[in-house]
């Protein structure tokens, strides 16, 4: 009998199975007995051939090697997962800087305008949650951080919630380009998705991860 044929008839899975690395030693303790069956039983007129005997214990070992390297693969797969979650762990509480929804609660939100080259005049464009304009705000056509303050067209505090903004850039009455404006909110947490690292920002704001482009204490 060879070892493919045992292994082929083994069942995979069991309630109350052996542990992978018992479970091994107990199958290679089973073939050694099953060779030296084998040695006992063959026919002295025309033994098998020592090399059939090499080639078995061969194969069976090249598959115990590759359990256990699984084994350890699969550890070190963990190990590397719990540093980065350490390493992401630093970012919360910092503020992050993307294009995403803002979150307003009556604190200034900082932001950083990218105005199109030439303009002389710039557009604030502010829109509630629902997508509806709430607010059109002069600001200056540069790249410097702007403080926004949340008011509406009249001037009158924003309700807390979230907020889309975006920059129309002027130069005279000519509309030179839309666009959407960066913005810093706080780092609240750090979570592992399928597609990468999602971060949550105040107000359960999630922003992918490499969508953000800067980094600041908060």
């Amino acid at each position: 009998m060879n070892i493919q044929s045992v292994a082929s008839t083994a069942p995979t899975t069991i309630p109350g199975a052996l542990p992978e690395p018992a479970k091994v030693t107990s199958d290679f303790e089973t073939f050694l007995k099953m060779l030296t069956v084998q040695l006992q039983n063959q026919d002295p007129m025309n033994p098998i051939d020592s090399a059939d005997y090499a080639v078995q214990l061969a194969t069976f070992s090249g598959v115990e090697q590759q359990v256990r390297t699984n084994q350890l693969l699969e550890a070190l797969g963990g190990q590397f997962s719990m540093m980065g979650m350490a390493q992401l762990a630093g970012w919360v509480g910092q503020e992050a800087r993307s294009t995403g929804p803002v979150w307003m609660d009556g604190d200034p939100v900082t932001l950083s305008p990218s105005p199109a080259a030439g303009a002389d005049a710039a557009v604030l464009v502010v829109r509630d949650q629902q997508g509806r304009l709430v607010s059109r705000e002069a600001m200056p056509p540069t790249a410097e951080p702007y403080e926004w303050l949340g008011a509406d067209i009249a001037g009158n505090p924003l309700p807390q919630g979230r907020y889309t903004l975006s920059m129309e850039s002027y130069r005279g009455e000519e509309l030179l380009r839309t666009n959407p404006v960066e913005a810093y909110g706080r780092i609240v947490e750090a979570q592992r998705s399928p597609t990468g690292t999602m971060l949550v920002l105040e107000g359960g704001i999630q922003v992918d991860a490499s969508a953000v482009t800067a980094l600041r204490d908060g």
